[in-house]
């Protein structure tokens, strides 16, 4: 018997719908834990102040009395008055390989939306486009990262059965850093940095990163505010983004760029490959965890980079170059042997583009979907 419930928006019960995941991937080489604080907070009202001007339903199916899927129906009204259209979202989602009861578990969602007024819906998506998106359609035998959403090869065969279209797709790469500088990055780089007037901030420490974090955002909000589905961060996101995760990103894999009134005009943040070390925790700092990862963080020799932006005044005047040149120093100082390239929109063929001096290969898709609902 399956049996479709809604999941009240409280503590436990939510911490029921995170379990859920780490339990249907608790045997995949591939899946990589998220913390799972941080995956119970963002769906908490009381945490995501998201929730200013979204609201979200959240259910489960059990089949024969077990839980076999879940899934967040989310109405993001900033969103609606962006782009003038009235799509709802779906995300968190995950089931079990069972066509029947994930139709069932979709109809929930789309129903709900339907009583909001909603038209259509789109996803995998969250709250905000820092949240992870995008359904994996190829590469389920690459193991995963920790910003990413991972999902079994059936999950996109069962959408395309419930009539969801492709609405855009994202690439991801793992890539190898040239042995040496390139003395044509290097070049251009400086003949940037001299004729724009820029430079490589100095980040001292996490206190002095911590206290750049506003600017950062501030550029996210200007460079990714033309991408899908995007609306602009507010202040009260802006602190809960840096309190959530600049207290955990390394100065010495970040690198940003300034002008001459001290603004911040591009980026590119890294992270530390964590992906065994949270396999090994389940997702859990404690009473272990937070020693494999320490370990992790010390020395590592893969890094994923999950954030790069430039500013749309400085695009196409070789600002990538300096970018791509302090990347590749990084690389050498540090003994980097490999990267993690998180998802870019298959249409980004500037972004893309630039990653050509690096040994790279396309390891991925993921799809975010649409669906008509009138």
């Amino acid at each position: 018997m399956i049996k479709i419930v809604e999941i009240p928006s409280n503590k436990k019960k939510l911490k029921e719908f995170v379990d859920f995941t780490y339990r249907l991937y608790e045997n995949s080489p591939y899946f990589v834990p998220n913390f799972r604080d941080s995956d119970l907070n963002v769906l908490l009202k009381s945490k995501n102040p998201a929730f200013d001007y979204c609201e979200a339903k959240y259910f489960m199916a059990f089949k024969d009395g077990k839980a076999a899927g879940k899934i967040a129906a989310i109405i993001n009204h900033k969103y609606i008055e962006k782009w003038g259209k009235k799509n709802g979202r779906f995300g968190f989602v995950d089931f079990i390989d069972d066509f029947e009861f994930t139709k069932k578990l979709f109809l929930a969602a789309e129903g709900w939306l339907k009583s909001k007024g909603m038209t259509g819906i789109q996803g995998p998506l969250g709250f905000t486009d820092l949240d992870p998106e995008g359904m994996l359609t190829r590469g389920f035998d690459e193991i995963g990262t920790l910003t990413t959403i991972y999902n079994y090869s059936y999950y996109p065969k069962y959408l395309e059965k419930l009539n969801y279209k492709k609405e855009v797709e994202w690439y991801e790469y793992k890539m190898k850093p040239p042995s040496k500088n390139i003395r044509e990055i290097e070049k251009i780089s400086n003949y940037s940095k001299k004729k724009l007037g820029l430079k490589v901030v100095d980040i001292k420490n996490k206190k002095h990163l911590l206290a750049l974090a506003p600017r950062i955002f501030e550029l996210i909000n200007i460079s990714y505010s033309h991408l899908y589905s995007t609306v602009e961060l507010s202040e009260k996101q802006i602190d809960y983004y840096t309190k959530e995760y600049f207290s955990v990103l390394n100065p010495k894999y970040i690198r940003l760029i300034e002008n001459n009134n001290e603004e911040i005009i591009a980026f590119g943040v890294g992270l530390p490959s964590v992906a065994k070390a949270m396999q090994e925790s389940g997702g859990k700092l404690f009473p272990f965890g937070f020693i494999k990862l320490l370990k992790a963080f010390k020395s590592p020799k893969r890094v994923e980079l999950i954030l790069i932006a430039v500013h749309p005044d400085y695009q196409k005047k070789g600002v990538n170059a300096i970018i791509l040149d302090e990347l590749i120093k990084s690389c050498n100082q540090y003994n980097i042997e490999e990267f993690d390239l998180n998802p870019q929109l298959a249409t980004n063929t500037d972004v893309i583009s630039q990653w050509d001096y690096f040994d790279i290969v396309q390891n991925k898709n993921r799809v975010s979907y649409y669906k008509d609902l009138k």
